[in-house]
């Protein structure tokens, strides 16, 4: 793995990076809530794109990961802005193709609508537009209106998880799924008919509300929300060089 540099943008944060160089779209990785840059999916297709030639940039958002900063302060339109910052950092002009997994799936939305014309396309794993508003109970939510933490059992390890009401609040300001999503790109989403934490009915509707024409859905019957397991990752991969080979081919 190539090694950590790290983006100073000018309030202070500082975002570790990883970037491979290449030729044709840059595959842009958005970890999931709590996730970072070394889960397997992120590596797979970094080292995916590097054996391709392929350019391929994860990162972790601030208070993630390599990113110092506390997760607290964390919100999609905070995360978000990293995404844009880092890829406008990056020295091409090169289109993007954004992949995003659980709440990177959000990310990668709203992300992708500031992108424009170079967006070159999103791949979704499970992705949790609008969390906020189906994912959390009534009772919950007005205890982080009033500014309460809210923290959850967390399955995938001793911690629970916490659900800060600044991030909630912003959250519901960013709600995507109530119109249409003006996204013309190609669009892959990838669900799991298992998962546990985000409704594969959900990959489902974002379907219906992006404006693009090109918008494929596959659900994996026995998949659980991770979508870790060899053969979903070999899915995820095969997705993902089917979006941005074309482009290759057309540019060389």
């Amino acid at each position: 793995m190539t090694s950590t540099s790290y983006l100073d943008l000018s309030d202070g944060r500082s975002i570790a990076y990883r970037f491979t160089p290449g030729t044709g779209p840059v595959i842009v990785f958005l970890p999931g809530y709590m996730s970072d840059m070394a889960g397997s999916k992120a590596t797979a297709l970094f080292e995916m794109a590097r054996a391709s030639g392929l350019p391929c940039l994860l990162f972790d958002y601030s208070g993630c990961g390599e990113s110092p900063g506390l997760f607290a302060d964390g919100t999609l339109s905070r995360w978000s802005q990293e995404v844009l910052a880092i890829v406008a950092a990056l020295e091409t002009d090169a289109k993007i193709v954004l992949v995003g997994s659980s709440m990177g799936g959000w990310l990668m939305l709203k992300a992708g609508l500031a992108l424009g014309e170079r967006l070159a396309g999103l791949v979704g794993v499970a992705a949790a537009p609008d969390f906020t508003e189906w994912g959390v109970p009534q009772m919950d939510k007005a205890l982080l209106a009033e500014g309460e933490t809210i923290w959850e059992d967390n399955p995938y390890g001793p911690e629970p998880t916490p659900t800060h009401a600044g991030f909630w609040i912003d959250g519901q300001a960013s709600l995507m799924l109530e119109g249409e999503i003006a996204i013309d790109a190609p669009v892959r989403l990838l669900h799991g008919q298992r998962d546990a934490e985000v409704p594969f009915e959900i990959s489902m509707r974002l379907a219906e509300k992006l404006r693009s024409a090109d918008v494929q859905v596959t659900l994996i019957k026995d998949g659980d929300h991770r979508l870790s397991r060899e053969s979903d990752i070999r899915l995820l991969l095969r997705t993902v060089a089917e979006l941005v080979l074309p482009s290759v081919s057309a540019s060389a």
